[in-house]
Parts: C-alpha cells; sequence; structure tokens
C-alpha cells in the first residue's frame, strides 16, 4: 500500500492544490481577519477504507516546524525522590540547558500541578498561558484527572517525551515542531496539521510528503488502507490530492463469494441432517432408508384400519343430566350460632337470679303471722 500511494502521490498536484488554498486564504482576508492569517494552519485529511477495530496515536516528524520559536511550552515532570518542588524544577532546568534545548519555557512538577493548580479557574488560566505541553512519559497516565476535559477539547492534550533519552534534544524539538494523527475507532476519518498558511508552498507539499509516508507506515490495518486525502484549513473546503484505485474491490468480491458458497452448502447439510439423511450418505444407503420409509409408512396405515370401528348403530346417551334434589325450606334454615345461644343462656340466667332476690326481699318484708 505504501508504495502505491507514493506513486500516486504527485509532487506537482500536491503543490498546486496548496497554492490554491493559500490563494483561497488570502482573497478571503479582510482586515480584521488578516491577523488572523498566521494561526490558520493547513490540514491533511485522511479517509480511511474501514473503521479501525482500535485507537491509535501516530506523532509525525516534519522537516519544516510549523511552530515559532515566540510560542510557549510547558513540561510536565515527576517528582525526584528526596527532593522539593522547586529543587526538582532547577534540576530539570540544569537538564535541558545541558542537553541544549532552548524550546521549554516553564516547568511543572506533578506536586506542584496537583496542589497549585486544583480549582477551575488556576486550569484555565494555565491552558490560556501556553501554547503547547509536553510531559514526561513516567506520568503521563496520572495527568487526565488533574489537568480536566478543556486541555482535551481544545486540542492540548500533553504529548509524552522520554527526558532519559541520550538525544534528548532531538526528540523533543521532533515532538514540538512535528505533528500527530489521532486514529478513532469511531469513525473512517482523521486528521492532522501540517503547517500554518504562511510558509510557502514547498515546504508545505514537502510536509505534507512526510506525513503521508509515515502514517502509511505507521497504519496498523491490513489491505488497502487509504481511500481519499483531502488539504482543507479550518474555514475552508476540502482539496483531493490522493484518490485509491478501485481495483482491489473486484478482488474483495470474488474472495467473498467462495465463503458464502461454503456457508450455504454448510446450512443444507445443517438440514438434512436434522431430517435424518447425512450430506455424505451413498447411494445404496439412501436406496435402503427410503425402502423402510416406506414399510413404516405402510404399516401405520394398516393399524389406522384396523383401529377404526364402524359406527352403525346409535349408543344412546343422556340428553339431560339429572337434577339435583332440593332441599326443603326448613331443613335450609340456618342453625343458631353457638354465640347466640349462649347469649340467650346467659340472659335466662339473669332473670333466674332478679326473680330469687325479689322473692327474698318480699318474705323479709311481710310479717308473719301468729
Amino acid at each position: 500500500m505504501a508504495d502505491k500511494t507514493e506513486a500516486v502521490l504527485d509532487r506537482a498536484q500536491v503543490k498546486k492544490a496548496v497554492q490554491a488554498l493559500q490563494a483561497f486564504l488570502k482573497t478571503k482576508s479582510t482586515r480584521e481577519s488578516l491577523l488572523l492569517d498566521d494561526t490558520q494552519y493547513i490540514s491533511l485529511l485522511f479517509t480511511l477504507w474501514k473503521i479501525p477495530k482500535k485507537a491509535q496515536t501516530i506523532r509525525i516528524p516534519l522537516p519544516h516546524g510549523q511552530r515559532t520559536d515566540t510560542e510557549e511550552v510547558c513540561l510536565f515532570t515527576r517528582d525526584e525522590p528526596n527532593m522539593t518542588s522547586e529543587q526538582t524544577q532547577r534540576f530539570y532546568k540544569k537538564l535541558l540547558v545541558e542537553k541544549g534545548v532552548k524550546n521549554v519555557s516553564e516547568i511543572i512538577p506533578y506536586k506542584v500541578l496537583k496542589t497549585e493548580y486544583k480549582p477551575y479557574e488556576a486550569k484555565r488560566r494555565l491552558l490560556g498561558n501556553f501554547d503547547m505541553f509536553i510531559s514526561d512519559d513516567r506520568v503521563r497516565r496520572l495527568l487526565p484527572s488533574h489537568l480536566g476535559k478543556h486541555f482535551y477539547e481544545r486540542k492540548k492534550e500533553p504529548l509524552c517525551v522520554n527526558l532519559q533519552s541520550k538525544n534528548l534534544a532531538r526528540e523533543i524539538h521532533s515532538v514540538i515542531q512535528g505533528t500527530s494523527l489521532k486514529v478513532t475507532n469511531k469513525g473512517c476519518c482523521c486528521m492532522a496539521r501540517v503547517g500554518p498558511s504562511s510558509m510557502t508552498a514547498d515546504e508545505v507539499t514537502e510536509n505534507i510528503e512526510a506525513a503521508v509516508k509515515t502514517v502509511v507506515a505507521k497504519l496498523r490495518m491490513k489491505g488497502p488502507v487509504i481511500k481519499i486525502i483531502h488539504i482543507k484549513s479550518q474555514t475552508s473546503v476540502a482539496l483531493p490530492i490522493y484518490t485509491s484505485d478501485l481495483t482491489h474491490l473486484s478482488q474483495v468480491k470474488q474472495t467473498k463469494k467462495p465463503k458464502e458458497k461454503k456457508k450455504a452448502t454448510k446450512k443444507k447439510g445443517n438440514k438434512k441432517q436434522r431430517k435424518g439423511t447425512k450430506a455424505t450418505d451413498t447411494p445404496a444407503e439412501k436406496g435402503v432408508k427410503e425402502n423402510v420409509k416406506e414399510n413404516v409408512k405402510e404399516n401405520v396405515k394398516e393399524d389406522k384400519e384396523e383401529e377404526e370401528i364402524p359406527q352403525l348403530i346409535p349408543i344412546e346417551t343422556p340428553s339431560k343430566k339429572p337434577k339435583l334434589e332440593k332441599r326443603p325450606k326448613k331443613q335450609l334454615e340456618k342453625a343458631p350460632k353457638p354465640a347466640a345461644v349462649k347469649k340467650g343462656t346467659r340472659a335466662q340466667s339473669k332473670l333466674t337470679k332478679k326473680a330469687g332476690t325479689i322473692e327474698s326481699k318480699v318474705k323479709r318484708k311481710v310479717p308473719k303471722v301468729k
């Protein structure tokens, strides 16, 4: 795939597209937008044939740097053991000076980021003060929880750097002056910056060629990968500079057809096995099985004929069901409840007691006759 892309990517055509894009940006600019022309970047838009299964970030070193020396760069470092935050800052400043790195403007240890830049306002201030952020690869995985979502929305997330490498100046320079391409598994399009619109057409074309070579070499996909490549700016239309051939599509279709046939034969074989016949039966076995089936069918028919009884005499069936005998009303009357019986007995006992007391009182009051 790399050889085909390099052969089709014509440098003259790419240069014409870059010149047309720069001319469009100049004609569109006004007095108010003239100041913004330097900040407008020319980007490469890659359209892939398939959506990748895994996300990937590709670093792209560029022959012509797209950042000026006036841009502010911040470096996040780890906390050195047995050192305070000020001592770690001095240690890494001394290390960068020894290695010949001059692009880094400020160094922030991890402990300082975690304590001093914890409030929301401090994070926004940090985001606005610097144009780019790089970090030590030893603390890169700890930064997202402390930076916040605004760094990633503005596309200013820190890029990893190995501070223990021997060629530290070259690595930091390639990261700062280069670019990166984020290939996500949520779509088939991805974009990478190549340079500002203030660069010459030759410099932009060289950056485009270098970017395409690295992307084709580092993409983790098999077969034909890139479908179309466009160049565009933030406010312009996309101009195509590469279109892949459609010859490989016929090969993909041909490879798919035999697979479909195999699947169809497998399905037919499964159906036959369910019915009781195998796909690999010989003609003699098939004939024996058919004879057995016919004999079974004849036996079933004979059994049915024997079981059939001629119903010549009608069988008398009772037309109506016998009615249940009704009980007389007296029997259906409800018996008195035991509670009510108890209440009646209690009342009678009370009356007898009262009568006895009255008789005793009367006897006392009536004088005896001598």
